[in-house]
C-alpha cells in the first residue's frame, strides 16, 4: 500500500469515527480485535530465523555504534544480545543477557527432558 492509499484510508476511518462517541469508538475497536485464544495469521505467528535478523541487526548496529550500543544474535539459541561499549577503548561495559546467563541457558537446553522421572 502506498502513502496516498494509506492517507485515504486514514481519512475515511477518521470521518467514520468523528460521528461516534468515545464509547462507540472503543466498542468498534474492541470488536475488531481477535477473540481470546484465537489463532493469529501464519505471518504473525512465525518467528524470524537468525538468518533473517542478520541484516536488520547490522543496520541497527551502524546507527547505534556511535552511541556505544551493539546488538548481536546468539549462535546457539538466536537470542538478541545487547552490549554497552566504551566508545574510546572499545571495552564491553555491560552485556545483556550476561555471558553467565547465556551459558546457563545453553546447559538447561542440553538437559531439557532429562529432569522428568519415568516412575510415577
Amino acid at each position: 500500500m502506498n502513502a496516498s492509499n494509506i492517507d485515504a484510508v486514514n481519512r475515511v476511518q477518521t470521518a467514520q469515527l468523528n460521528g461516534q462517541s468515545p464509547r462507540q469508538r472503543l466498542d468498534d475497536l474492541l470488536e475488531k480485535l481477535p477473540a481470546a485464544g484465537s489463532q493469529l495469521s501464519e505471518v504473525q505467528q512465525s518467528d524470524p530465523s537468525a538468518g533473517e535478523l542478520v541484516e536488520p541487526v547490522q543496520r541497527i548496529n551502524e546507527v547505534m555504534r556511535e552511541r556505544g550500543l551493539e546488538f548481536d544474535i546468539s549462535e546457539n539459541n538466536s537470542r538478541v544480545i545487547t552490549r554497552v561499549i566504551d566508545r574510546d577503548s572499545g571495552d564491553v561495559i555491560r552485556q545483556i543477557p550476561a555471558e553467565e546467563v547465556l551459558r546457563i541457558a545453553e546447559k538447561l537446553q542440553e538437559l531439557r527432558g532429562q529432569f522428568v522421572s519415568l516412575e510415577a
